[in-house]
């Protein structure tokens, strides 16, 4: 279930979005990349917003709950965060070299996980599936 973009109206985190989770949500729905817990709170220091690391962490896993994010778990350890761009269940090719990421269909991916955990005897509630290469522009330079 993917959400409507941020921009159209924020999704309802706890019991009330406050001006803090609020400013989380207008600066994911200003960049066009992913960044990650850390990027976007010194963002919010940049523009003179009082927003705390932790809230950013606990904005962000609350918008990634409701699959309003879309999530990179990089190899390094670290998670990387971004506005959904498709409405829809996807994953992603990743340059290591650049960064830059492009949005692909999950088909082939999403029929393999469910073949795997019906020969299993698994129930499959979700998963994870990115691809990690080096893009045609770095590859060139």
């Amino acid at each position: 279930m993917a959400m409507p973009p941020l921009s159209s109206g924020a999704p309802k985190l706890g019991a009330r979005n406050t001006r803090q989770r609020t400013a989380v949500i207008n600066v994911l729905s200003e960049i066009d990349t992913f960044a990650s817990a850390k990027e976007i709170h010194r963002e919010l220091e940049g523009r003179e917003m009082q927003v705390g690391l932790t809230t950013v962490y606990r904005t962000l896993q609350s918008l990634a709950e409701l699959h309003a994010v879309d999530v990179l778990h990089m190899a390094s350890g670290e998670t990387l965060y971004r506005q959904c761009v498709s409405p829809h269940h996807h994953h992603h090719l990743v340059c290591t070299k650049c960064g830059r990421t492009e949005e692909i269909d999950g088909g082939p991916v999403e029929a393999w996980a469910q073949a795997v955990a019906k020969q299993n005897n698994f129930q499959l509630t979700g998963h994870d599936a990115e691809i990690y290469g080096v893009c045609a522009r770095c590859s060139a330079a």
